[in-house]
């Protein structure tokens, strides 16, 4: 018995196999064409899960006849991808690095494949769920030509879940539970037949609609980072951290690392998190998740979730201050009443001898020129004199 899953079973052989992507392995396709010449440039395949990358990068590498090295960047360092290049470099031909989740390689990783790309030594596929314009360096973008896969449309899918039934001939799909389980899959090949094998797992006869959304509620934990569980397990990391609960801030950060979260989106909410939710009661914080998204960048995956981890636990420990969140809301919301209201005339520039008779900086108190560097005076424009915008309370010092 074949205990591979059944996504493994049903990967295709050939080409022509493939299902979805008509626009590059159809006739006259763009990657169709490049199999029938037996040559291979280097490229990044672009597009979201369970769409065909990894299958179209293994096809075109034996299509080409030569050899494909494998590494995935959530495991693999600088380390790695340098032992693979000394090793290509000996090869009398050029091997095919294939690089799935490209876009957890930090700058310094991408930079590292470009001598080899260029002398030839390699042929670069890498695969990525991000936009390669915003995640893969221009210099390597330069050296690869990108390819754009799409979702699964639902003949697509029919024709999958064909297939997938087709290696159960005892078994039957009410056509309800058919739309179901493609609905749930969300033009994901992968989830719709990993699905499809837990409901025939888990079932006996045929299979119903609450059959499926049985299964589904035990089965799918899909992280979609377009989505709506994308939103929601953000929201619960940062009101974990809000809520000074590190254990349950560190378990959702867990869970966008281990989703193939972007380490630059979660470094970035950090950051936003110290100035908003903690910010005067602990100044030091914003500099950490400053430092933090820094060191993410130069470590890259899969070392930076323990740089996040340390950032994550700070934060949720420290003391919080919401304060110059609200001083600043309360400031735009008063511009907004009041777009346009004076700078009051001692406070002006008076860079002209006109601005200097027409009272400009006049009366001006220089608080260098005082006891402790200080003197009161009115900063604000006359109809805000005595506002107070940051309001800070014991717990904000």
């Amino acid at each position: 018995m074949d205990t591979k899953p059944l996504s493994a079973r049903l990967r295709p052989q050939h080409l022509q196999d493939v299902v979805g992507q008509q626009h590059l392995v159809g006739d006259g396709g763009a990657l169709a064409k490049l199999a029938a010449s037996g040559k291979l440039h280097s490229m990044v395949l672009w597009g979201p899960p369970g769409v065909g990358k990894t299958t179209l990068g293994r096809l075109l590498g034996e299509a080409a006849g030569l050899p494909v090295q494998f590494l995935s960047a959530i495991d693999s360092g600088v380390k790695e991808v340098r032992a693979v290049l000394e090793q290509a470099r000996l090869q009398a031909e050029p091997v095919v690095l294939f690089i799935d989740e490209i876009h957890r390689f930090n700058k310094g990783q991408q930079d590292a494949l470009l001598g080899a790309v260029e002398e030839g030594a390699i042929i670069l596929i890498g695969v990525t769920t991000e936009n390669p314009s915003f995640e893969v360096n221009k210099a390597l973008l330069s050296r690869c030509r990108v390819y754009t896969l799409k979702a699964l449309t639902v003949p697509d899918l029919e024709q999958l879940l064909a297939r997938g039934l087709a290696l159960y001939p005892d078994r039957l799909v009410e056509p309800e539970a058919a739309k179901a389980l493609m609905a749930l899959s969300g033009g994901d090949g992968r989830k719709l037949l990993n699905l499809l094998e837990a409901t025939l797992d888990t079932t006996e006869g045929t299979i119903t609609p609450a059959a499926v959304e049985q299964v589904a509620k035990t089965v799918l934990q899909s992280y979609d980072k377009t989505g709506e569980q994308h939103y929601d397990i953000i929201s619960a990391f940062i009101k974990s951290v809000r809520g000074s609960d590190a254990d349950a801030a560190i378990y959702w950060l867990a869970r966008m690392v281990e989703s193939g979260e972007s380490v630059t989106f979660i470094a970035r909410r950090l950051i936003i998190l110290a100035a908003e939710d903690i910010g005067l009661a602990n100044p030091n914080a914003l500099l950490l998740a400053n430092a933090t998204y820094e060191a993410c960048e130069r470590v890259g995956w899969p070392e930076s979730r323990i740089i996040l981890a340390e950032c994550t636990a700070y934060l949720a420990r420290s003391a919080k201050s919401n304060a110059s969140y609200k001083a600043i809301n309360a400031a735009q919301e008063s511009v907004r009443r009041q777009p346009d209201l004076p700078v009051p005339l001692h406070l002006r520039n008076a860079p002209t001898g006109l601005m200097k008779e027409l009272g400009y900086g006049a009366g001006y108190k220089y608080p260098h020129d005082y006891p402790g560097n200080w003197v009161a005076q009115q900063y604000l424009p006359d109809a805000l004199a005595g506002t107070v915008f940051l309001d800070i309370k014991p717990k904000d010092a």
